[in-house]
This record gives C-alpha cells, structure tokens and sequence, in this order.
C-alpha cells in the first residue's frame, strides 16, 4: 500500500499482515477517487471524516494532498493502534482517531465535513444505512461530498443527495453531494 501523491507521495505503507476485518482500497481506485476529488474539491480547505478508517489509507492521502482537518473513526483496536502509528510515524497534525463503532458514532456526531469517505467491510449487513444516515444527521456542509465504497451489488441511485457513480472493476464509489 502507498501513498500515491502530495507532500508524502510514494512513500509505502505496510499494515499488519493479519487484518480479518479490513480490506484496503486498491491503488487503482483509489488513484481514480482522488482524480475525481482533486478535480472538484479543495483538498487544503478540507474538514474530512473517514469511517471504516481500516488501514487509513484514504486519510493518508486526504492528509498527504493538504487536508487540514482529518477525523478517523475506526472499532478494531488492531487498526486503530495501528493508524495512531502511522499518523505519527507521518507527523500528521490535525489528525484525530476515534476508537467506535461506527452508527454509534454517526448517531452522537453534532460536527459537520466537507468531505466523509466509508469504506465499510463488504459484508456489512447495515451498508444502505450508512447515506440515510449521513443525511439524517446532516453531517455535511452545504456542497460537502459523501463517498461510499461498495461492490456491484449495491445500487444508490435512489438515495438522497446520489450524484454518480464510478466503477473500478469490484470496487464503486458512490458519491453524494449536499447541493
């Protein structure tokens, strides 16, 4: 895993070998998501929330491209000790990582992003739950973005706020925006 571009870009980045619950983004995808984010946002003025943290791929990237506002919210205490690391090993200001569960989370969330990223395990059972949400909670700013990762097999369209889609083979990125 990498850090593609920005003040940290090429640098590796080499997670534990076991992470039962966790599936990073692909270079590939995530290269393209950020194509499209770097083309749309401001990425130095962003206030940024990353659920599912995972790896904390993603917020290594938002953080490496001039994020100054980066929330991670991550349950499983492998990871999050492991982005805590991480974070520090970069020395990453504005970085914060939250160990929870995620509706838990989102439920208690009063703060508003410009940016929110969900890479959820596939297999979550609860996934269609998570723009509902977002847009219940009003956790966006006006013209701030959601993105949620997800398989072919999940459609949002239909949802509040679906802007597009874009397909990277297994993996599409479905992205809302407050408008």
């Amino acid at each position: 895993m990498r850090i593609i571009s920005g003040e940290h870009g090429g640098r590796r980045i080499n997670p534990p070998a076991k992470m039962p619950h966790t599936r990073p983004t692909t270079d590939i995808a995530k290269e393209g998501l950020f194509n499209i984010i770097q083309n749309n946002l401001e990425i130095e003025s962003l206030k940024t929330l990353d659920i599912f943290g995972g790896t904390g791929s993603i917020s290594y990237e938002l953080a490496s491209r001039g994020a100054q506002d980066l929330t991670i919210v991550e349950k499983d205490p492998a990871m999050f000790d492991f982005i805590k690391k991480t974070s520090q090993d970069l020395k990453l200001e504005n970085f914060k990582v939250i160990k929870m569960e995620v509706f838990k989370y989102l439920e208690q969330c009063t703060e508003q992003f410009d940016f929110i990223f969900a890479g959820p395990p596939y297999a979550l059972n609860t996934i269609d739950e998570l723009p509902k949400k977002i847009v219940e909670k009003q956790l966006l700013k006006p013209n701030g973005w959601f993105v949620l990762e997800h398989t072919p097999r999940n459609n949002y369209e239909k949802y509040p706020l679906f802007t597009t889609a874009r397909n990277y083979g297994t993996t599409i990125f479905s992205i809302f925006v407050n408008k």
